[in-house]
């Protein structure tokens, strides 16, 4: 009998992190909550960790396995949840 705690054998050998820094005094926690839920749907013992990290100056970066994917400074605006996504799946390629 499989525990349900138990990882699948298809999952990679090195699982990766991702980090969300957001602007907390603008008010974008809702765009880091739809970010993580989107993430947490999407893989489920592929991530290591999703850290968050409450910033401020308008801030709202995303990290995977140390790449920065997505800075509103950089890019403008906020990613969206496919983008990163589709970030995750090629780090995954990458180490898997």
């Amino acid at each position: 009998m499989s525990l349900p705690f138990t990882k699948p054998t298809a999952a990679p050998v090195k699982p990766i992190k991702v980090v969300i820094v957001y602007c907390a005094s603008c008010g974008y926690q809702p765009q880091a909550l739809e970010l993580i839920g989107a993430l947490m749907r999407t893989f489920i013992y592929e991530l290591s960790e999703i850290e968050i990290i409450p910033w401020q100056d308008g801030a709202f970066d995303v990290i995977v396995d140390g790449e920065l994917v997505h800075s509103m400074y950089e890019h403008g605006g906020f990613p969206t949840p496919e983008s990163v996504i589709d970030a995750v799946r090629t780090r995954l390629k990458v180490t898997g």
